[in-house]
Order: structure tokens, then C-alpha cells, then sequence
């Protein structure tokens, strides 16, 4: 290759990286300021009340949500093995005498598409059609994403909740909020494109 042809190569992967840049950037940014800042829908009640794991705001919700008659049930997915409820609710800082019949842990999932493959198959053994999905806001859009990809035809009513850690205004002068947001960012791409490059499973024909 003559130096002349390396030298456009190199300034095309330079001007196509930047591009690449810009663009993640500039949805970034849209991603951080399309977060929730408040639960839009706080009255429907739906057949099951759905926390994902990570943090005790999120049970916390959860427990208020069925105390509030929000839901029948509430099904706790993401929680590790080994921790059953007693030790769930001490953790989240919860008095065991709230725990009650209605509350159900998932041990299954790792991840968020494992929330929701545990959430549907949960959902199917209940014979339950709707669900408020509790979560962080800065993790609801991919949540959202997932669960109704595992449960299409079903109701799902984002509620979301504001970690007091999560610094949302002027979320870029806090390292912390600004790396979790381009993670989670990051994330929800990869999520959208995961159809794209995940070939489909066939059915083999008895």
C-alpha cells in the first residue's frame, strides 16, 4: 500500500470513529435527559407488582406497592442464591412482619434479560396479564425493552425510582452518575441491536 493510500485510510477510520463518537454522544445525552423525574401512573392496579434487585429503594417501593393494593402479588426477581426472604428484608433495612404470603422471589436471573425471562416465566405459572415493573429510573428504559420482548402481550406499567446516589441534574460534573449513565447507555445499544446480530432459534419439526 503507497503512502498516499494509507494516509486516506487512516483519516477515513479517523473521520468514521469520530462520527461513530458524535453519534453515541449526542444519544447519551438524550438518553440522560429522557429519564423519568417522576411515576407517571401511580393508581392502576395491575396483577403482580415486579421488583428488579439493585437497591433497597427498589423493595422498599415494592412493599408499599402491594401494601397499597397496587398489585396481588409482588415478585422479587434477581435475587441471589441463598438469600431467602428474612434475609432480604434485612438488608433492604424492611421489618420481617411486612413480609407476607404474596411476596415471591426469583433466584434465576444474572442480568436484566434474565429478569425478564424469570418475570415471564413467573408471570405464566401465575396466569397474571399485568405488572408495574419497580425499578431504578436510569435502568427503566432497558427493563421496559426486555420485559415486553419476554411478554408481549401483556400490561406493563413503568415505576420508577430515585436512588438519593443518582445525582440527575447536572449528572455530568458527578463521575459516578455520568459513568453508571454511559454504562447503562451503552447497554440499551446493545440491547436494540441484540435481534439484529442473535440468530433466531428454529423450532425443529417432530
Amino acid at each position: 500500500m503507497s503512502r498516499d493510500a494509507f494516509r486516506r485510510l487512516a483519516v477515513g477510520i479517523m473521520v468514521a470513529v469520530g462520527t461513530l463518537l458524535g453519534a453515541w454522544g449526542g444519544g447519551l445525552l438524550w438518553f440522560a435527559a429522557d429519564l423519568a423525574i417522576r411515576v407517571e401512573d401511580q393508581s392502576t392496579v395491575t396483577d403482580a407488582v415486579v421488583v428488579l434487585t439493585g437497591g433497597a429503594e427498589r423493595l422498599n417501593s415494592g412493599i408499599a406497592l402491594l401494601e397499597a393494593g397496587r398489585g396481588r402479588k409482588l415478585f422479587v426477581s434477581g435475587v441471589h442464591r441463598g438469600v431467602d426472604l428474612p434475609d432480604l428484608l434485612r438488608q433492604a433495612h424492611v421489618s420481617p412482619e411486612r413480609a407476607r404470603c404474596c411476596i415471591v422471589l426469583g433466584h434465576a436471573a444474572d442480568d436484566t434479560v434474565g429478569n425478564a425471562t424469570e418475570t415471564a416465566a413467573w408471570m405464566g405459572r401465575e396466569g397474571f396479564s399485568s405488572l408495574r415493573l419497580v425499578t431504578a429510573a436510569y435502568h427503566m428504559r432497558r427493563s421496559l425493552l426486555e420485559l415486553r420482548r419476554a411478554l408481549p402481550d401483556a400490561t406493563i406499567i413503568a415505576h420508577p425510582v430515585f436512588p438519593d446516589a443518582f445525582k440527575r441534574d447536572q449528572w455530568w460534573r458527578w463521575p459516578g452518575t455520568a459513568h453508571l449513565l454511559a454504562v447503562e447507555y451503552t447497554k440499551y445499544l446493545a440491547a436494540l441491536a441484540r435481534p439484529l446480530i442473535t440468530p433466531k432459534k428454529t423450532e425443529r419439526k417432530p
